[in-house]
């Protein structure tokens, strides 16, 4: 993928926008609920696909995990390093990826000019995918690799994502409804053709 200047900024931004919603507590102590910390990881991965389409979308999200795998502090709680990929959490930094892509997809789907509707959908469809992937992740490691709380099932684990479930359907729609504003500008000076 051959990328300019200003692509490499716009990714930059978002993946730096990652970093701060992942640890936005640590700033705003009250946004944590019942011992649950609200991060906006979430509404900036679907804004990312929204606003830089499919392909930056999920290459800002890639840089992301990235800057926090080789160990910048980057991740919730301002964790980071490779031992993080054991963590029954990791699967949602992957999600990301996959999140922005499908956003991106969709609004793109949608021809020279998108409707807000579909913005919409397409910033929940992101946020689905984040959630299929990143609980099934976390399914996974307490029950093959980490230790399991007592009691742990699949159910438990789903539930457990009800918590954050308003304030990212809420975000999500905020994000479909904000990115329109900026998707046509950003498409007209961003790269539209990528050699390989």
């Amino acid at each position: 993928m051959r990328l300019r200047a200003l692509d490499i900024t716009l990714v930059s931004v978002f993946a730096a926008l990652m970093a701060i919603g992942a640890n936005i507590t640590s700033w705003a102590p009250f946004l944590v609920v019942g011992g649950v910390p609200i991060t906006l990881q979430t509404f900036f991965c679907v804004l990312a696909g929204a606003m830089l389409g499919r392909r930056l979308g999920a290459l800002a999200m890639f840089v992301y995990m990235l800057v926090g795998l080789v160990g910048a502090p980057v991740f919730a709680k301002f964790s980071g390093g490779f031992g993080m990929i054991a963590g029954p959490t990791f699967g949602f930094i992957v999600s990301f990826i996959f999140a922005a892509y499908i956003t991106g997809w969709i609004i793109e789907k949608g021809g020279d000019r998108p409707s807000l509707a579909r913005f919409i959908a397409a910033a929940l469809a992101g946020m689905i995918v984040n959630y299929v992937i990143g609980t099934n992740w976390m399914y996974m490691a307490f029950k093959y690799w980490a230790e399991a709380p007592k009691g742990f099932s699949y159910s438990v684990a789903w539930s457990w994502m009800l918590v954050p479930l308003p304030k990212d359907i809420i975000l999500s729609i905020v994000a479909g409804a904000i990115a329109p504003r900026f998707y046509h500008t950003i498409r007209k000076s961003v790269t539209s053709k990528y050699a390989i």
